[in-house]
């Protein structure tokens, strides 16, 4: 089997960008006709939400699937919709496979012993969509419960190589309330880096990448160029490109010179860009396919300009 980060890179240069689309579904934001669809449906409030996001993802995923390389579901929103939103997530994880689209599932699951253990099962399938219920090639992960709560993971991840994505800066504007926090003159965000970057390693074998990954926002720019040189065997997965305020420039820092090592993460931006600006004057929400399928044209050429992805 091919580990997750040889899949990776294998999808990003043969799509040439390391542009990774975001799933986050919103029943306001989602196009009147789904809506209107889902409704006649009839069911529970959470069952008519769940049958909406899953047209709506599935059909950004025809849109997108010849574009780039992977997507990142969100489970959460998912969620929010109960048992039939749960299915919903596992169905668009399968759909996005079954297109050739990598999956990262983006949970930030965390937690101790034989829990994290059954997180890792019920999630990372690796190479084998069907050895895993949700079947993602790939789950986000947070440590800060310790280094211990990581090791299931990783062993799962080792068993039927998948990756993972471990939490290390993040984009949201709190982020330094308790990651810039220090002790010994060394923040938390780069004591987490240096102990995934020793997993990484380890997992790498003398590659130069491992299937362990961090996140790292492109919010802070300064140290995402930081954080690459600290963690040099560690693919980066760095959102808050596009609608949190992140730009190609702010992202450049996260790939080597082969515009390997990284992807870029955009959600809104893309998948409701038929909603704001020239997109929207020139789409709308009648033609909102052709309006993602150009937004993610723009980030990948966007990225393609400005960073070390070009050289792809």
């Amino acid at each position: 089997m091919a580990s997750y980060v040889e899949r990776l890179h294998q999808a990003i240069q043969k799509k040439k960008t390391p542009a990774l689309v975001g799933l986050d579904p919103r029943w306001d934001q989602i196009p009147a006709e789904i809506q209107n669809s889902a409704d006649a449906s009839g069911g529970t409030c959470g069952e008519i939400q769940a049958k909406a996001f899953e047209e709506f993802c599935l059909r950004i995923i025809d849109v997108v699937a010849p574009l780039v390389p992977a997507v990142k579901p969100q489970s959460a929103f998912f969620e929010a919709c109960g048992p039939a939103g749960v299915l919903a997530l596992r169905n668009v994880i399968q759909a996005a496979r079954q297109a050739g689209l990598l999956v990262v599932c983006d949970a930030k699951r965390g937690d101790i012993g034989s829990t994290a253990q059954a997180y890792a099962a019920a999630y990372l399938a690796g190479e084998d969509a069907k050895s895993a219920p949700f079947g993602a090639d790939c789950l986000t992960v947070n440590p800060y419960m310790g280094v211990d709560t990581l090791q299931p993971f990783v062993d799962r991840a080792k068993e039927v190589e998948a990756g993972l994505y471990v939490l290390v800066r993040t984009s949201n504007p709190g982020a330094g309330d308790f990651q810039d926090r220090e002790t010994d003159a060394t923040k938390l965000f780069e004591n987490v880096a240096d102990r995934v970057e020793a997993l990484s390693q380890e997992m790498a074998n003398g590659n130069d990448y491992s299937s362990i990954g961090a996140v790292v926002g492109a919010t802070y720019p300064k140290e995402l160029d930081e954080l690459r040189k600290r963690m040099p065997h560690t693919p980066l997965l760095v959102p808050g490109y596009g609608s949190q305020g992140g730009t190609s420039a702010d992202v450049a820092g996260a790939f080597d010179h082969n515009g390997l090592g990284a992807i870029v993460n955009s959600s809104r931006g893309i998948i409701f860009g038929f909603r704001s600006g020239k997109l929207a004057e020139e789409f709308g929400e009648e033609k909102w396919e052709a309006g993602v399928e150009a937004a993610t044209k723009l980030m990948i050429e966007d990225l393609a300009v400005n960073t070390p992805a070009g050289n792809l």
